[in-house]
């Protein structure tokens, strides 16, 4: 009987095999269809999201959006002949998730320091213990640091893992529950690591013992959000951060003399300054001139600060992710002003070595016109001040402090907006913090130098990069993008950026981003937010588009492959050999005449002898790759085409795109 029915079920299947035709072997570069896919992945942390209605398709915070908050109140002293700082800090952690807490994760990130961690593309300058935490309590109750060692299913004990990493893990005894609020208190201290041998940002963070510029400094509680639950991407070097807004309350304790500048207000001037260098930083607001708040020659306690051998400069920041501070028995120490709209005048600091000041004789300058001009780009200018640090890590940014002189202001002055307005997720996301930068740099660029600002050719340049292995799509994450970590995380962003302008209009673009800005600020966008978000804003469906650039690594390749007429008409066949599909837009020259120029619904006069006309993206919907553009002028004659004349749509070859060929 088995016998029988097997040998029924071949029959069948060998009658199936019959009746289907095999698919054709591949047998040239070029293919003559392509399947274009017009909607964007939905992962399973974004579905998530949607169904608990923390986020939605408007692209806004959904109606039950929550975050977390961490309260800080850290004091530090530094040793400057140990190079070493010992801190205590109390984190108020206000649990708003929905969630009940076995177990809270904080990040460690000067344990990147030691020698027995992973790393990307970094070089630390020297090999420390990292952060060595010493004390651990949640609400009240000690938490053992022994190391547990899990196997595979084998469950947590109360107590610590990962404390000799980047993050780490405490299993409590009672959970935090939802809504509730705790505090957590951490006893540590950390060696600031210094030498000629760093490389990359933040792995140097001394000068020898006589400047200090500490980064990413303290342990915190790691981001716990609707996406992802804890975030639990190791520090690896290269990408940066992800952060709880809250408030900080941080006291500094150094060596009298030494200056310390740092995010937020400085409390205590009368402790820490001198009576005439009070008198000189109350003048601050009033001119654009720079005013000198301590000079070269004003060195010492009594001098460059307040008498005593020790003295604590008291800082409070509020709704920020992060904090950061330098500090030197040598700084100068001078302030400006810049003028936000809408808010009025707010302080430039920049404190910096004398050996150095010639990299800040414009850096005051550079600095306001970034704030002034990202103030009205985007959103005013959210803080009470900014500072310019100088130290190693010369461009690197935190809220309300910039570790940069001129050479890199106006970047880092723009990182003020994301992300210590906008909290995205550099770790995963880089691009919707260093890309979005760079596109706003070019912007300031041509404002700084007094030039219209032009985007035209940035899309097109992406069509010689894609295709290569080394580069991962924007929506991988950064933290494990290897080589191409810089092209990925910074560049590609202004060119998929210029290919949208090149579709609704830069200044469409410009303004439907100032409106995403002022709907996630000091919240935390996801890419998807932002897609649906600029979907909402410009009127239109553009999952094809999001998803070409931000999941993919394809072109459009776009060429003009043959011209034809026939009664007036002109025929221009455009091929588009990649998988991105793209708008149609040619720019067409005619000989001169008096005849007039007859109009087409899809086209523009640019001159008597020149117009443009434009057929949407959805002419690819059916699958084909090549499109018969059907020009009807009337009677003059065409003399020149040119396809993607604003090179917005990404291409290699470009020679092909100019008909009659040059």
């Amino acid at each position: 009987m088995r016998k029988l029915l097997f040998l029924f079920l071949l029959s069948i299947t060998a009658a199936v095999a019959q009746q289907t035709s095999p698919l054709p072997q591949r047998t040239s570069v070029e293919t003559t269809t392509r399947e274009i896919r017009r909607d964007v992945p939905l992962t399973n942390s974004i579905r998530r999201a949607f169904e608990a209605g923390t986020r939605d398709f408007s692209g806004k915070p959904g109606p039950n959006y929550w975050q977390l908050e961490t309260d800080f109140t850290i004091h530090v002293s530094l040793d400057p002949h140990t190079q070493t700082l010992t801190g205590t800090e109390k984190i108020l952690v206000h649990n708003n998730s929905k969630d009940d807490w076995d177990r809270i994760v904080l990040r460690l990130d000067h344990n990147i320091f030691r020698a027995d961690v992973p790393r990307g593309f970094s070089t630390p300058a020297e090999q420390t213990k990292g952060m060595v935490v010493t004390s651990i309590k949640v609400a009240g109750e000690s938490i053992d640091l022994t190391e547990q060692r899990l196997g595979r299913n084998q469950a947590p004990k109360p107590g610590a893992t990962g404390l000799k990493k980047t993050v780490a893990t405490v299993y409590l005894t009672q959970p935090i529950k939802a809504g509730s609020k705790t505090e957590v208190e951490i006893d540590w201290h950390t060696k600031l690591p210094g030498g000629p041998d760093g490389l990359g940002h933040r792995m140097t963070q001394r000068f020898d013992s006589t400047l200090f510029q500490p980064t990413q400094w303290f342990p915190r509680l790691a981001k716990y959000d609707d996406l992802r639950g804890w975030e639990t991407s190791p520090y690896l070097g290269p990408a940066e951060f992800f952060n709880n807004f809250g408030r900080f309350d941080v006291s500094v304790t150094v060596p009298g003399g030494w200056i310390v500048s740092g995010t937020g207000v400085l409390q205590n001037p009368e402790e820490v300054m001198t009576a005439e260098a009070i008198k000189r930083y109350a003048q601050i607001l009033d001119s654009d001139e720079e005013t000198t708040i301590v000079a070269e020659e004003e060195r010492g306690p009594g001098k460059a600060t307040a008498a005593g051998d020790q003295l604590t400069w008291r800082f409070v920041a509020d709704k920020v992710n992060d904090f950061a501070w330098a500090t030197s028995a040598d700084f100068i120490w001078k302030g400006t002003r810049a003028n936000i709209p809408g808010k009025g005048y707010v302080p430039i600091y920049m404190v910096y070595e004398p050996e150095r000041a010639k990299s800040y004789l414009n850096a005051a300058k550079l600095t306001r016109h970034a704030m002034e001009f990202y103030s009205k780009l985007w959103a005013p200018y959210p803080f009470p001040q900014l500072t310019l640090q100088d130290g190693p890590s010369a461009g690197m940014e935190y809220p309300m402090v910039i570790n940069s002189n001129q050479g890199a202001a106006d970047h880092e002055t723009a990182h003020q907006w994301w992300p210590m307005m906008l909290g995205t997720n550099e770790t995963r996301y880089g691009w919707m913090d260093e890309g979005f930068n760079q596109y706003m740099n070019i912007l300031s660029g041509a404002d700084m130098r007094g030039v219209p600002v032009s985007l035209d050719g940035f899309g097109q340049s992406y069509g010689r990069i894609s295709g290569s292995e080394d580069e991962a799509p924007l929506m991988w994450s950064a933290n494990d993008a290897g080589t191409g970590y810089s092209f990925q995380t910074y560049q590609k962003t202004p060119l998929m950026l210029s290919m949208l302008g090149g579709i609704v209009g830069d200044e469409a673009v410009v303004n439907a981003m100032k409106k995403y800005t002022a709907a996630w600020s000091f919240k935390h966008p996801s890419p998807w937010d932002y897609m649906f978000f600029m979907n909402n804003e410009l009127g239109q469906n553009l999952e094809w588009f999001w998803y070409y650039w931000l999941f993919t690594t394809e072109s459009v390749e776009g060429s003009i492959a043959n011209v034809s007429g026939k009664d007036d008409k002109t025929v221009v066949t455009v091929n588009q050999a990649g998988q991105m599909p793209s708008p149609i837009v040619l720019k067409v020259e005619f000989e001169s005449g008096s005849e007039e120029i007859k109009a087409m619904p899809n086209s523009k006069l640019l001159d008597a002898n020149t117009a443009e006309v434009t057929w949407p993206v959805d002419v690819w919907w059916n699958g084909s790759k090549t499109f018969d553009a059907v020009l009807d002028f009337g009677g003059r004659k065409v003399t020149k085409i040119t396809l993607d004349p604003h090179g917005r749509f990404p291409d290699e070859d470009v020679t092909d795109n100019v008909w009659p060929r040059e």
